[in-house]
């Protein structure tokens, strides 16, 4: 049967918030420490200290990695008339996401706007850069903006693993920086200053609205995996690929590779990556770290590239990026390799 563990709360602090999260602590009673709690007022609400709410406890319950938070799912009495969540899109028509959930909401979405226009060229030439992990984000972004100072760049957030974008603190440390220039989601995800319906359309618009010269289309954090060859969230990394060639585009694959991992199907050029290059039915370009021994049987076109200036671009921004719990030094590879493809 499925599992939904809840917990009526206080709101004890607010510690940051967003236009698209708050992030804070609540109390419940009989409890000894205060719980940490992220809320999307999109769908909640305005929220106060003090205000009694409903967490979803699922996950930490279980522990599972959810970055340690709670969920607020709604106060027992949510005040009437807040915004609609969404983004900047424009226009007087909404969709609705988390479609048929107790949590769906209307959002404005990028196909409805009057500036949209998806019957020419589509992208014609713009790179899009595909990542298996939400931490590529940065790392090919960073590597990007060292390479070219004014490359614009608009991040794809898909629906494969956490659905808001307010979840992710890193995609608002690289706006605040200007590593990222814009956000979209698509599908389900939402909370981007765009809203889109599909993949294609959110391409179309980071190219033709957003002017992106840059697309890096990845999932938001918390991918899942079983260890199976085709059950883990970023092999529609594949098809990423597939559609950015379809409208044009130049796909990039940005390969997971590792050192440090203590799974053996993920060391040296994940298994992740090789099946979704078996399945792409393309030889993508992909880049790879200067001096590192090139990987044996890839399916995709490698292209050498220095990826430090991008990690010390990071280094310069205080933004700390950790994947699986690895910093930079503890799996150099990963990081190296990732950024690589951003250099491209």
């Amino acid at each position: 049967m499925p599992r939904l563990d809840c917990l009526v709360a206080t709101i004890t602090s607010i510690e940051r918030v967003t236009a698209a999260a708050l992030w804070g602590r609540a109390q419940v009673v009989g409890e000894q420490t205060e719980r940490k709690i992220v809320a999307y007022p999109a769908l909640t609400g305005p929220l106060s200290m003090g205000d009694e709410v409903q967490l979803n406890v699922t996950a930490t319950n279980l522990s599972l990695g959810t970055g340690g938070v709670d969920f607020v799912m709604g106060s027992p009495l949510p005040p009437r008339g807040y915004p609609l969540g969404g983004g900047n899109s424009g226009g007087d028509e909404h969709i609705i996401k988390l479609r048929y959930t107790p949590l769906q909401h209307a959002v404005a979405v990028a196909e409805q706007s009057a500036a949209w226009d998806d019957t020419g060229a589509a992208l014609e030439g713009v790179r899009v850069v595909a990542c298996l992990l939400h931490s590529q984000v940065a790392l090919v972004a960073a590597a990007a903006k060292a390479a070219r100072p004014d490359v614009r760049i608009a991040y794809v957030m898909t629906d494969s693993a956490a659905l808001p974008l307010g979840f992710s603190t890193l995609v608002g440390q690289l706006r605040a920086v200007g590593l990222l220039d814009s956000t979209l989601t698509c599908g389900q995800a939402f909370g981007a200053e765009r809203e889109c319906v599909t993949l294609p359309s959110a391409l179309i618009a980071a190219s033709a609205l957003e002017k992106a010269t840059l697309i890096i289309v990845a999932p938001g954090p918390g991918n899942a995996g079983t260890g199976t060859r085709y059950g883990f969230s970023g092999i529609e990394q594949a098809w990423v690929l597939q559609v950015a060639a379809a409208l044009g585009g130049r796909a990039i694959c940005c390969l997971r590779a590792s050192e440090a991992d203590p799974r053996a199907r993920h060391r040296g050029v994940s298994h992740h990556s090789r099946t979704v290059l078996e399945l792409c039915g393309a030889r993508p370009l992909a880049g790879w770290p200067q001096g590192t021994p090139l990987p044996d049987n890839i399916a995709a076109e490698l292209i050498l590239t220095d990826p430090e200036p991008g990690l010390l671009l990071l280094e310069k921004n205080k933004i700390r990026v950790t994947s699986m719990g690895r910093s930079a030094e503890q799996d150099p590879l990963f990081f190296r390799v990732s950024a690589a493809s951003g250099c491209v």
